[in-house]
Protein backbone atom coordinates (compact mmCIF):
# COMPACT_ATOMS: atom_id res chain seq x y z
CA UNK A 1 0.00 0.00 0.00
CA UNK A 2 1.65 3.29 -1.02
CA UNK A 3 2.28 5.63 1.88
CA UNK A 4 -0.29 8.47 2.00
CA UNK A 5 0.45 10.24 5.31
CA UNK A 6 -1.57 13.43 4.57
CA UNK A 7 0.93 15.59 6.46
CA UNK A 8 -0.01 19.20 7.13
CA UNK A 9 2.52 20.79 9.49
CA UNK A 10 6.05 20.57 10.93
CA UNK A 11 6.51 17.89 13.57
CA UNK A 12 3.53 15.79 12.50
CA UNK A 13 3.93 12.01 12.57
CA UNK A 14 1.84 9.56 10.54
CA UNK A 15 1.89 5.77 10.98
CA UNK A 16 -0.32 3.05 9.58
CA UNK A 17 -0.76 -0.68 9.18
CA UNK A 18 -2.74 -2.41 6.40
CA UNK A 19 -3.56 -6.01 5.49
CA UNK A 20 -5.05 -7.57 2.35
CA UNK A 21 -6.98 -10.76 1.66
CA UNK A 22 -3.80 -12.19 0.10
CA UNK A 23 -2.01 -11.99 3.44
CA UNK A 24 0.03 -8.93 2.51
CA UNK A 25 0.80 -6.81 5.59
CA UNK A 26 2.15 -3.28 5.13
CA UNK A 27 3.35 -0.67 7.57
CA UNK A 28 3.96 2.98 6.64
CA UNK A 29 5.48 5.83 8.62
CA UNK A 30 6.25 9.47 7.84
CA UNK A 31 7.57 12.48 9.73
CA UNK A 32 7.32 16.16 8.77
CA UNK A 33 10.82 17.55 9.35
CA UNK A 34 9.77 21.08 8.32
CA UNK A 35 6.51 22.71 7.24
CA UNK A 36 7.02 21.31 3.72
CA UNK A 37 9.66 18.54 3.86
CA UNK A 38 9.05 15.00 5.11
CA UNK A 39 10.78 11.63 5.33
CA UNK A 40 9.13 8.20 5.18
CA UNK A 41 9.88 4.56 5.91
CA UNK A 42 7.74 1.68 4.62
CA UNK A 43 7.75 -2.10 4.70
CA UNK A 44 5.70 -5.01 3.46
CA UNK A 45 5.49 -8.73 4.22
CA UNK A 46 3.47 -11.35 2.36
CA UNK A 47 3.15 -15.09 2.89
CA UNK A 48 0.46 -16.62 0.68
CA UNK A 49 0.00 -20.35 0.07
CA UNK A 50 -2.20 -22.01 -2.55
CA UNK A 51 -2.35 -25.32 -4.36
CA UNK A 52 -0.37 -24.15 -7.38
CA UNK A 53 1.84 -21.43 -5.92
CA UNK A 54 3.32 -20.38 -2.59
CA UNK A 55 4.63 -16.81 -2.40
CA UNK A 56 6.73 -15.11 0.25
CA UNK A 57 7.79 -11.52 -0.25
CA UNK A 58 9.53 -9.01 2.02
CA UNK A 59 10.37 -5.42 1.12
CA UNK A 60 11.52 -2.22 2.80
CA UNK A 61 11.84 1.29 1.41
CA UNK A 62 12.75 4.81 2.49
CA UNK A 63 12.00 8.13 0.88
CA UNK A 64 11.58 11.86 1.25
CA UNK A 65 9.56 14.59 -0.36
CA UNK A 66 7.46 17.73 -0.34
CA UNK A 67 3.98 18.37 1.04
CA UNK A 68 1.72 21.39 1.22
CA UNK A 69 -1.87 22.30 2.00
CA UNK A 70 -4.02 24.56 -0.17
CA UNK A 71 -7.57 25.74 -0.74
CA UNK A 72 -9.61 28.40 1.07
CA UNK A 73 -9.68 26.33 4.27
CA UNK A 74 -6.26 24.68 3.75
CA UNK A 75 -8.03 21.32 3.73
CA UNK A 76 -6.46 19.90 0.57
CA UNK A 77 -3.08 18.15 0.69
CA UNK A 78 -0.57 17.55 -2.12
CA UNK A 79 2.46 15.32 -1.45
CA UNK A 80 5.31 14.35 -3.79
CA UNK A 81 7.74 11.67 -2.65
CA UNK A 82 10.62 9.69 -4.08
CA UNK A 83 12.77 6.94 -2.63
CA UNK A 84 14.55 3.62 -2.87
CA UNK A 85 13.96 0.14 -1.54
CA UNK A 86 14.99 -3.49 -1.63
CA UNK A 87 13.41 -6.85 -1.06
CA UNK A 88 13.38 -10.58 -1.52
CA UNK A 89 10.83 -12.86 -3.15
CA UNK A 90 10.55 -16.67 -2.98
CA UNK A 91 7.96 -18.64 -4.97
CA UNK A 92 7.20 -22.35 -5.22
CA UNK A 93 5.35 -22.98 -8.50
CA UNK A 94 3.72 -26.41 -9.03
CA UNK A 95 2.60 -28.01 -12.32
CA UNK A 96 -0.06 -30.72 -12.51
CA UNK A 97 -1.06 -33.04 -15.37
CA UNK A 98 -4.61 -33.68 -16.64
CA UNK A 99 -5.12 -36.18 -13.83
CA UNK A 100 -4.14 -33.60 -11.21
CA UNK A 101 -0.87 -35.40 -10.47
CA UNK A 102 2.05 -33.18 -9.52
CA UNK A 103 4.63 -33.22 -12.33
CA UNK A 104 7.05 -30.43 -11.48
CA UNK A 105 7.95 -27.90 -8.79
CA UNK A 106 10.05 -24.80 -9.46
CA UNK A 107 11.74 -22.89 -6.65
CA UNK A 108 12.12 -19.27 -7.80
CA UNK A 109 13.99 -16.79 -5.63
CA UNK A 110 15.34 -13.30 -6.23
CA UNK A 111 16.58 -10.23 -4.45
CA UNK A 112 15.51 -6.96 -6.00
CA UNK A 113 16.15 -3.23 -5.83
CA UNK A 114 13.58 -0.53 -6.51
CA UNK A 115 13.22 3.20 -6.97
CA UNK A 116 9.86 4.96 -6.74
CA UNK A 117 8.18 8.30 -7.22
CA UNK A 118 4.62 9.11 -6.23
CA UNK A 119 2.14 11.97 -6.06
CA UNK A 120 -0.61 11.99 -3.41
CA UNK A 121 -3.72 14.13 -3.39
CA UNK A 122 -6.10 14.02 -0.44
CA UNK A 123 -8.84 16.03 1.17
CA UNK A 124 -9.31 16.84 4.84
CA UNK A 125 -12.85 17.95 4.10
CA UNK A 126 -15.11 15.82 6.26
CA UNK A 127 -18.12 14.24 4.63
CA UNK A 128 -20.30 12.33 7.07
CA UNK A 129 -21.57 8.76 7.20
CA UNK A 130 -24.17 7.54 9.68
CA UNK A 131 -23.51 4.09 11.17
CA UNK A 132 -25.81 2.70 13.85
CA UNK A 133 -26.93 6.20 14.73
CA UNK A 134 -23.39 7.57 15.06
CA UNK A 135 -21.92 10.06 12.56
CA UNK A 136 -18.36 9.53 11.36
CA UNK A 137 -16.35 11.88 9.16
CA UNK A 138 -14.83 10.65 5.90
CA UNK A 139 -11.65 11.75 4.08
CA UNK A 140 -10.71 10.75 0.55
CA UNK A 141 -7.53 10.60 -1.47
CA UNK A 142 -5.54 9.07 -4.29
CA UNK A 143 -1.91 8.17 -4.95
CA UNK A 144 -0.23 7.76 -8.34
CA UNK A 145 3.02 5.82 -8.04
CA UNK A 146 5.72 4.62 -10.43
CA UNK A 147 8.13 1.90 -9.24
CA UNK A 148 11.29 0.95 -11.13
CA UNK A 149 12.30 -2.59 -10.09
CA UNK A 150 15.28 -4.77 -11.04
CA UNK A 151 16.10 -8.26 -9.78
CA UNK A 152 19.49 -9.35 -8.45
CA UNK A 153 20.65 -12.92 -7.82
CA UNK A 154 17.68 -14.50 -9.58
CA UNK A 155 17.67 -18.33 -9.22
CA UNK A 156 15.38 -21.14 -10.34
CA UNK A 157 16.04 -24.49 -8.63
CA UNK A 158 19.49 -23.27 -7.63
CA UNK A 159 20.51 -22.21 -11.15
CA UNK A 160 21.22 -18.53 -11.70
CA UNK A 161 18.99 -16.81 -14.28
CA UNK A 162 19.19 -13.62 -16.28
CA UNK A 163 17.95 -10.69 -14.22
CA UNK A 164 14.83 -8.79 -15.27
CA UNK A 165 13.57 -5.25 -14.80
CA UNK A 166 10.14 -3.65 -15.03
CA UNK A 167 8.28 -0.41 -14.42
CA UNK A 168 5.08 -0.65 -12.40
CA UNK A 169 2.31 1.95 -12.45
CA UNK A 170 0.30 1.78 -9.23
CA UNK A 171 -2.77 4.03 -8.96
CA UNK A 172 -4.64 3.64 -5.67
CA UNK A 173 -7.64 5.29 -4.05
CA UNK A 174 -8.41 5.40 -0.35
CA UNK A 175 -11.19 6.35 2.03
CA UNK A 176 -10.64 7.10 5.72
CA UNK A 177 -13.30 6.97 8.39
CA UNK A 178 -12.47 9.30 11.28
CA UNK A 179 -12.74 7.69 14.70
CA UNK A 180 -10.94 10.49 16.57
CA UNK A 181 -8.64 13.44 15.89
CA UNK A 182 -5.70 11.02 15.74
CA UNK A 183 -7.13 7.67 14.56
CA UNK A 184 -8.72 6.77 11.23
CA UNK A 185 -9.71 3.50 9.56
CA UNK A 186 -8.63 3.22 5.91
CA UNK A 187 -9.93 1.21 2.96
CA UNK A 188 -7.60 1.15 -0.07
CA UNK A 189 -8.30 -0.09 -3.59
CA UNK A 190 -6.31 0.17 -6.78
CA UNK A 191 -4.24 -1.60 -9.39
CA UNK A 192 -0.72 -2.60 -10.37
CA UNK A 193 0.32 -2.52 -14.05
CA UNK A 194 3.64 -3.66 -15.50
CA UNK A 195 4.73 -1.45 -18.39
CA UNK A 196 7.22 -4.00 -19.77
CA UNK A 197 6.53 -7.54 -20.96
CA UNK A 198 8.59 -9.84 -18.76
CA UNK A 199 8.47 -13.59 -18.14
CA UNK A 200 8.87 -13.48 -14.34
CA UNK A 201 8.96 -9.90 -13.04
CA UNK A 202 5.33 -8.97 -13.66
CA UNK A 203 2.61 -7.02 -11.90
CA UNK A 204 1.00 -8.72 -8.93
CA UNK A 205 -2.49 -8.60 -7.50
CA UNK A 206 -4.67 -5.52 -7.37
CA UNK A 207 -4.65 -3.60 -4.11
CA UNK A 208 -7.58 -4.20 -1.75
CA UNK A 209 -6.71 -3.65 1.89
CA UNK A 210 -8.04 -2.40 5.18
CA UNK A 211 -6.03 -0.77 7.93
CA UNK A 212 -5.65 1.99 10.47
CA UNK A 213 -3.73 5.27 10.34
CA UNK A 214 -2.59 7.47 13.23
CA UNK A 215 -1.65 11.16 12.82
CA UNK A 216 0.01 12.83 15.81
CA UNK A 217 0.79 16.52 16.01
CA UNK A 218 -1.70 17.70 13.37
CA UNK A 219 -3.06 21.21 13.73
CA UNK A 220 -6.84 21.44 13.99
CA UNK A 221 -8.59 22.62 10.82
Amino acid sequence: VPNTPMLTTKGEIAAGGHISLKGNFNFNTAYAVTHNFAIMFNGGFMNNESRKKDTENNTIEAGAGYFTTFGPDKNRVIEVYGGVGSGKSVRLVRDFDANEVLTNTDNQSANYDKKFIQVNYSSLKKDNINLFGVKFGLNYGTALRMSFVKTNDFFINGTQQQNEDNIFFEPVFFTRMILSDQLQLQYTSGGNFGLKNRKFLNAGHSVFSIGAVINIGREAK
